[in-house]
Parts: C-alpha cells; structure tokens; sequence
C-alpha cells in the first residue's frame, strides 16, 4: 500500500504528529463512514453538504476513484466539475474528557480529500459507481435490486473525485492535563463512542417477507463490539 504524499493543501500544520502516513488509513476512514461532506462554493459563498458515497481504489482516476451522486439539477455537483472540491469523512471515536475546559478533546480519525470533479458520462462506469455506493451502505445489496431504468439514470448525475490529493488525521489515547491539574486528584477519562445498528424493520407493505441476507449481515457488522 503506497504513502500519502500531501501537498502544500493537504499537509497538516497544526498536530502534524497525528498525520496518518499510509495510503491504508485513508482507506480505512472511507470504508468505515456512512456520508461524506462535501464543500464547494456557489455563488461565492462556500457551502457544504452531506452526501453518501462510494470508493473505487482501482478507479480510473489517480489513485483511485471517490464517486459521488445525486441529481442532475443539484449546484453542488455541477460546482464540482468548473472547481476543486474538498471532501470530507469524520469518525468520532470517543469524548477526550479531561480536567479543565482547555484539554477536553475527542478521539477521531478524519480525512481529507481535495480535487476537480470529473463528470462520469461512461455508461458502464456510471452503473459501476452507483451499485458501488448501494453496496456501501449494505455490502452485496446492489446484486439484489433491479436495474435502474432510464428515467433514473436521466435524473441522476455521477461525479468522480481522484483520491491522490487527500490526507489522514487521528487522535486516540486519554486526556493530556497539566501536572497541576492531574496533581489536584480531579476524575478524568474517555467515553468511547461508535456506530451500533438497531433492530431492523420490515416496511408494512413488505410484512411477511424476510430480511434480506445482506441487510441481515450488515446489521450483525454494525451491532458487533468495535474491535
């Protein structure tokens, strides 16, 4: 797995001990995020928006592929392909609770990812990417589903983001306090925080059915104890 190699945009300047150096932990963060978000700047004023999304690591783009999706009339997308982009996955992994205001902080892990979009107008690429972001949500659901008829496709736009220019950034371990504070005896610790999946639930016109062996699967993975 190759290095991150950040640009003048992407290298950390404040905490760059806590910069993640291989091109794994950026994968990793994406793996494991439900949404993306996604800034741009319309009409002067930046905006930024939450979105799900899909990975390629073997994506046409330089070194591999983020797609995003979402109608053909959305301003974001289109923003994307006249104009860098920043996209961004965030995972909260525990509440830094220390013993003064100024050292509470959070567990994290968080990346970066800075580009030009790149409109997908490949018909097969573009069923490629959204069976990818179906299958990101609940892996192996998109086999499942029927094809997408032609006024779906006319009304939904692809836009692909190179995963070259990205960078990865993570805290872990407990609060950091001054000698004097640790000294006063004043409790201090982390609250861990995770994703957990609740009880499926069958929609009332599909009563009777049974759940989908992947969606059955994908909640098992999200109710399992972080490792």
């Amino acid at each position: 797995m190759a290095a991150l190699s950040p640009t003048p945009r992407t290298r950390l300047r404040r905490h760059p001990d806590r910069t993640q150096h291989d091109r794994a932990a950026l994968l990793d963060v994406l793996d494991q995020g439900l949404i993306c978000h996604l800034g741009v700047v319309i009409d002067g004023a930046p905006v930024v928006l939450p979105t799900v999304y899909a990975v390629d690591v073997d994506g046409p783009d330089r070194d591999g592929t983020l797609y995003l999706h979402g109608s053909v009339a959305s301003r974001s997308l289109a923003t994307g392909q006249a104009g860098d982009i920043c996209v961004t996955v965030t995972h909260v992994d525990g509440l830094v609770l220390a013993r003064s205001g100024f050292h509470h902080s959070m567990n994290y892990r968080s990346a970066v990812i800075l580009g030009r979009g790149r409109l997908v107008d490949d018909p097969d690429e573009r069923a490629h990417a959204l069976d990818l972001v179906v299958d990101h949500v609940v892996p192996g659901r998109a086999s499942t589903l029927r094809d997408h008829t032609r006024k779906e496709l006319a009304a939904t736009a692809v836009v692909a983001l190179p995963l070259h220019e990205a960078s990865v950034k993570q805290r872990s371990g407990g609060p950091i306090d001054d000698d004097e504070d640790v000294a006063a005896a004043v409790w201090a610790g982390v609250l861990p925080l995770r994703v957990v999946a609740g009880e499926v639930t069958t929609a009332a016109d599909a009563a009777g059915l049974a759940v989908p062996v992947d969606v059955s699967a994908r909640a098992a993975q999200l109710a399992a104890p972080s490792a």
